[in-house]
C-alpha cells in the first residue's frame, strides 16, 4: 500500500493556490481541466515530501456550500522556522487561529477553511508578540 493524496474540495482555486503555494510554499505537481465533468483538480506537493500530496478539487460554477464540517481535521506540515511561516502567513492577511505560543505548534485555516497545523522542526524558544497571542476562532 502506498499513500497517495488528501483531497479537498475549493470553492475559489486561485484563492487556495495562493493559501497553499505562496503562503506555503507547497508546489504544483500536476494539473487536470475535465471540459465534461466540469470540474479542474490540481496536484501539490511539499518539497520534502513530493509523494505526500493535496489534491485540491475546484467544481466549475458550484454553489454548494463545503461548510466547515469537523469530520476532516487537519493537513499537518513540518516547517524549518514557525515564527517566520506564522509572519509569512499573517502579512498575507491570513489569520493565526492558534499562534506558536510554545515555539512548536501554529494552526492557520485556508480559504475554503481546511485547517493547517504548522509543526516547528524542532522547537524554538517562546518568543513575542506570538507567546502572549490568544487564540482566533476555532481550528
Amino acid at each position: 500500500m502506498k499513500y497517495l493524496h488528501t483531497m479537498i474540495r475549493v470553492r475559489d482555486i486561485d484563492a487556495s493556490l495562493r493559501f497553499f503555494c505562496e503562503g506555503l510554499g507547497l508546489k504544483e505537481t500536476r494539473r487536470t481541466e475535465n471540459d465534461a465533468g466540469k470540474f479542474t483538480l490540481v496536484f501539490l506537493a511539499a518539497p520534502g515530501s513530493p509523494d505526500a500530496e493535496i489534491e485540491l478539487t475546484y467544481n466549475w460554477g458550484s454553489t454548494e456550500d463545503y461548510g466547515s464540517a469537523r469530520n476532516f481535521g487537519h493537513l499537518a506540515f513540518r516547517v524549518d522556522d514557525i515564527y517566520q511561516t506564522c509572519a509569512h502567513l499573517q502579512s498575507m492577511g491570513y489569520t493565526i487561529n492558534r499562534p506558536p505560543r510554545d515555539g512548536h505548534m501554529a494552526f492557520v485555516r485556508s480559504p475554503d477553511l481546511i485547517s493547517v497545523e504548522l509543526l516547528q522542526d524542532g522547537h524554538l524558544p517562546p518568543q513575542e508578540p506570538w507567546a502572549s497571542m490568544p487564540n482566533t476562532g476555532v481550528w
